[in-house]
């Protein structure tokens, strides 16, 4: 069970300063999620296979392959500025 001590050392182990009332929240908090837990323990896998991996073992992207890229006027048309060939963005760092 899930009380307010334990919740408290988890706090300090986390270095993190709870209140009374968010003590108890996380405390109810943990509590559902380990009982959600043990119902999933309760669930027969005796017939599921292990797992690795639940993504498919392709890539389902496209073929990593060379293909033209756009011309700089062609990019630079989508910029709100443009100095000398690049983007002009304003200064950010003072000297």
């Amino acid at each position: 069970m899930i009380d307010k001590k334990i919740v408290q050392h988890i706090a300090d182990l986390s270095r993190l300063s709870l209140s009374d009332e968010e003590t108890e929240e996380f405390a109810h908090q943990l509590a559902s999620i380990l009982g959600y837990v043990e119902q999933l323990d309760k669930v027969d896998t005796s017939n599921v296979e292990p797992t690795a991996l639940v993504a498919p073992a392709r890539d389902p992207l496209r073929q990593d392959e060379p293909t033209p890229s756009l011309p700089p006027d062609k990019l630079l048309q989508n910029g709100p500025k443009v100095k000398n060939g690049y983007f002009a963005v304003p200064k950010v760092i003072n000297q």
